[in-house]
């Protein structure tokens, strides 16, 4: 479902600031895998998701989305193929508009909308059934402004809309990070859900690393720009935190350097 082949991204080449993010970085998932994302600072996590996204274009290499080569396409034309999740909860919704127009925007994205009544009794019982999954209550307040909403409730909703539509790829960037660590387990209990439900192919960026061996059926660690630790299926669910800072140092030469990683 997304195919990485040997991308390269420099930021400010040839000057003093030149900082190499993605160094030859190849990487293949398949539908319905759930890979968790590690790393230190600067390792390039957030480069490879921006990389995959379009927000960045790289300087070699190829990204390949359910066959397609989406290399050359612009970030606005990517966005077709993918849904994704931030690291501040405030990102992904509109605050002054209720919880079920938020949901129809999100349903209705790249169709074309006419002049007819907003939102169907039909729409809004589906709304409602959507609304279960995230184990909220949000499916009784759907007429309640999105504003209102604690920020875990918000990046749940979040979370719903980018998957609405059931995207090729799902892309989360350290979408939990923003939130305490009550919150943040309900939005991952909630990605687990729906990621489960549709089966969806799914990259989450994480700074936890307890989070990234229970979620997923997949683990990378990178560092300088590649992946230097791929682990799935039984192995992965039998690692500590322990094992992965051994993996580190064995892969890297060097300690795991993360104060925020190291503190969770």
């Amino acid at each position: 479902m997304l195919k990485i082949e040997e991308i390269w991204k420099t930021f400010n080449p040839g000057t003093v600031n030149e900082k190499t993010a993605l160094s030859g970085l190849t990487l293949e998932l398949k539908e319905g895998d759930f890979v968790t994302v590690i790393g230190g600072n600067g390792a390039g996590k957030s480069t490879m998701l921006n990389a995959v996204a379009g927000v960045w274009k790289v300087d070699e290499g190829k990204i390949f989305i359910d066959g397609v080569n989406v290399t050359g396409l612009a970030e606005h034309k990517r966005a077709a193929y993918l849904g994704r999740v931030f690291q501040d909860p405030m990102t992904g919704t509109a605050a002054n508009m209720q919880i079920q127009e938020n949901l129809a925007l999100a349903l209705r994205r790249g169709k074309l909308r006419g002049l007819r009544i907003g939102i169907t009794r039909e729409e809004r019982e589906e709304y409602q059934e959507k609304l279960k999954i995230l184990e909220l209550g949000l499916e009784d307040r759907m007429t309640s402004k999105v504003g209102l909403l604690s920020g875990g409730q918000r990046q749940a909703l979040t979370l719903l809309m980018a998957t609405l539509k059931k995207p090729k790829l799902l892309l989360l960037d350290e979408h939990t990070a923003a939130l305490d660590p009550k919150t943040a387990a309900k939005v991952l209990e909630a990605t687990d859900r729906i990621v489960g439900k549709d089966n969806l192919t799914t990259l989450m960026i994480t700074h936890n690393m307890k989070d990234a061996i229970i979620h997923g059926n997949r683990l990378i660690m990178m560092h300088g720009g590649r992946i230097i630790y791929d682990v799935s299926g039984d192995e992965k669910k039998k690692l500590k935190v322990a094992d992965l800072l051994a993996k580190f140092e064995q892969a890297s030469g060097g300690e795991f350097a993360n104060d925020r990683m190291m503190l969770t």
